[in-house]
């Protein structure tokens, strides 16, 4: 178990450049709220700092987004009791994506769906998550639900990885730019065979946690290449997050602000409504009518 501790978030004090489009959708955040009330495991890779709900909105507010997608953390485990009581809290304007085991009970798995979970989540990167061994079997459990899997991996690290994922009939959804770095990531084999699965239409993106990849604090222009060669391949297949509140991460912090002020760098007018309004509603809200 890790106890150390990290910096704290960046309150929003600053609207982004370019506002956001109606139907904004944060695609990627987490909460971590009062220890004493919602315990973190025991097996974990990092310890949070408290980011609770409450400071989650009022970030929403300053930057005008008004959807969001809660990830359950690998710092809590098996333990949903702080995502199911979020997705409660925040019925409509949320969704979720949950952490399924091989052998989770189907029934906890129907009343996250009812809750708003469209995904389930395998975080290779950190102590606490399912594991890329469970896949096949996860996949089976949440199929007809229509559910996608979404996957916390170094694709320089395992260049295969996501294709055998996808190979299991699923939407695949990486997170955070395949998580390898930047600088070499265009000569990478698992970075282009990720281009090819979006290209295909087989595989997502999440144009969030540019600071994981990147060199720099702010702007993130050695991303920018990662972001047009992702756009090139297929734009109908990335969303934004903002890996709020930005864990474990050395200092100094993130900026919300200037996370977004980079998304607009790299995105056209059409391609800003499209990643952060249309394509969050077709891969999180297809089966609603409000969508």
């Amino acid at each position: 178990m890790s106890t150390d501790t990290y910096l704290p978030f960046l309150p929003a004090t600053r609207v982004p450049r370019r506002p956001l489009p109606s139907g904004a959708c944060d695609c990627h955040f987490h909460v971590f709220e009062d220890v004493r009330r919602y315990p973190l495991g025991t097996v974990r890779g990092y310890t949070p700092t408290p980011a609770p709900l409450a400071e989650y909105r009022k970030m929403l507010n300053v930057l005008g987004v008004e959807r969001a997608i809660l990830v359950h953390p690998s710092v809590y485990g098996r333990d949903h009791s702080t995502f199911e009581d979020t997705l409660r809290a925040c019925a409509g304007w949320m969704r979720g994506v949950a952490v399924v085991y091989e052998d989770t009970p189907q029934e906890d798995i129907a009343r996250w769906h009812d809750l708003g979970a469209r995904g389930a989540r395998c975080n290779a990167l950190f102590s606490g998550g399912a594991s890329l061994s469970q896949m096949g079997a996860i996949a089976d459990r949440v199929r007809d639900l229509g559910w996608h899997l979404q996957l916390l991996v170094d694709v320089g690290a395992d260049p295969d990885i996501v294709s055998k994922i996808a190979d299991f009939g699923l939407p695949v959804v990486v997170d955070h730019f395949g998580h390898l770095p930047a600088g070499g990531a265009l000569q990478s084999k698992g970075f282009q065979n990720l281009l090819s699965l979006v290209r295909e239409g087989r595989a997502w993106v999440k144009m969030s946690g540019a600071y994981r990849v990147s060199e720099q604090r702010s702007r993130y222009t050695d991303v920018a290449p990662l972001a047009e060669a992702l756009l090139k391949a297929n734009g109908s297949q990335l969303v934004w997050g903002s890996d709020w509140p930005h864990p474990s991460i050395a200092a100094p912090m993130a900026d919300d602000t200037d996370i977004l002020d980079a998304l607009a760098d790299w995105l056209s007018p059409e391609q800003w409504v499209n990643v952060l309004a249309d394509n969050p509603r077709r891969l999180y809200w297809a089966d609603s009518a409000a969508a």
